[in-house]
């Protein structure tokens, strides 16, 4: 497969993303994985999931993951996916690798979730044989949960959260190429953020022309739900959504908007100054930039998560800036989430350590902020990077503010 962003489009002149491959390639695998753990079925509620095992694209409502679209996979055959009346008749004409659908409301009211999970969930689960199985749940409500405990007293209930994120780790080729070209679309998104900083234009007006040119690419929505536009002083301590601050001469301005397309997400993030830097402001953006590149050259096979945090964090205090990270992970998997395991540097306990593999996608974010500023002391840099067995793949092209460098 050709390892550059080819173009989003369905073309007859060249080989691109085959994604009839690509959807029945993620079920095997997931079923597999199934076989070869015990599991005899997966109930999963996480859009995540969902859209990996069925390829379900719909309307999205904020502060409903879990609720509003389901799937059951068993072992063999196509999954069940569990959707909104409002999708059910486009959805059971355009997507014939279904085996059954179902149609659910919101599954918030109690009275409501038990009739699905007697009348479809535990029906579907009984008819495979598996209602008395090792069934894999993932993210639930508490009215899910005692609706599963009340119908399914003989089932034993797994993991399938961490299951799932075993099954997405590894990236398929055809996943690879739509990160490739998820995050094309995520520098153009950057680039027209960038181009519209400018002192007397508001954080928010620039997210806005980035989310225009993201919908006029056809991304189906950004990296974050409240895109990610810091100036001046608002980068440090970082405010992580765009407000009405006017952007002035001398302010740092940072943009972490990305784009999905296709399910997978592109994230990059960058750092530009509006007018002329001072001093600190070069010396937090260079240090942000140096620690940057240790991911573009380590994340190789057979180094760890840990190993990479220690040498981003060895060159922050070779600069005296180690204790001004952002309290927060420095860089996170990336696929069909926008932000999954493993963590590289997440410091809070109990964070796993994991050898890299071939496959592995990374969202690279360093962040340094610095108190007490004009124009902001606060910088981020990221780039998604896929280990490889040779050098790692930098996916993102956006360009660096060299005024800073």
């Amino acid at each position: 497969m050709i390892d550059y962003a080819q173009g989003t489009f369905q073309v007859d002149y060249e080989a691109r993303v085959d994604f009839d491959r690509l959807r029945s390639a993620r079920v095997a695998k997931a079923q597999a994985a199934m076989r070869e753990s015990g599991l005899d079925a997966l109930v999963l509620w996480k859009d995540e999931n969902v859209r990996y095992l069925t390829s379900l694209r719909a309307i999205t409502l904020q502060y409903r993951s879990t609720t509003q679209y389901g799937v059951i996979l068993f072992p063999q055959g196509a999954p069940a996916l569990f959707l909104s009346g409002g999708e059910y008749a486009r959805a059971k004409k355009a997507m014939p690798w279904i085996g059954e659908f179902v149609v659910i409301p919101i599954m918030e009211e109690v009275g409501m979730v038990d009739a699905v999970t007697a009348e479809h969930t535990a029906r579907l689960l009984r008819e495979h044989g598996a209602d008395t199985g090792q069934i894999g749940f993932d993210g639930m409500t508490v009215p899910q949960l005692n609706a599963y405990t009340k119908h399914l007293p003989k089932a034993a209930m797994a993991d399938g959260e961490t299951f799932m994120q075993e099954v997405r780790r590894i990236k398929l080729p055809d996943e690879v190429q739509i990160l490739r070209e998820a995050a094309a679309l995520a520098d153009a998104v950057t680039q027209a953020a960038i181009e519209a900083v400018r002192p007397g234009v508001r954080e928010c007006e620039v997210a806005g022309e980035a989310m225009r040119t993201l919908f006029r690419l056809g991304g189906e929505y950004a990296h974050l739900a409240s895109p990610f536009v810091a100036s001046g002083e608002r980068m440090s301590p970082p405010t992580r959504f765009a407000t009405d601050k006017l952007i002035q001469n001398g302010d740092l301005v940072f943009i972490d908007i990305g784009a999905c397309w296709n399910g997978y997400f592109g994230d990059v993030g960058r750092a530009v100054i509006c007018g002329k830097p001072s001093d600190i402001q070069r010396k937090v953006y260079r240090t942000v930039y140096d620690c940057l590149m240790v991911a573009h050259r380590e994340l190789r096979p057979g180094r760890t998560n840990t190993d990479v945090a220690a040498e981003i964090q060895r060159v922050a205090a070779g600069a005296g800036l180690k204790e001004n990270f952002i309290h927060l992970f420095i860089g996170h998997g990336i696929g069909i989430t926008p932000n999954e395991p493993p963590y590289i540097g997440e410091p809070q306990k109990g964070s796993r350590e994991v050898v890299l593999e071939a496959g592995m996608v990374f969202a690279v974010e360093p962040l340094i902020w610095v108190p007490d500023v004009r124009g902001g002391g606060g910088v981020r840099l990221e780039d998604t990077i896929v280990v490889t067995d040779g050098e790692p793949e930098v996916l993102n092209r956006c360009g660096f503010d060299e005024r800073l460098l």
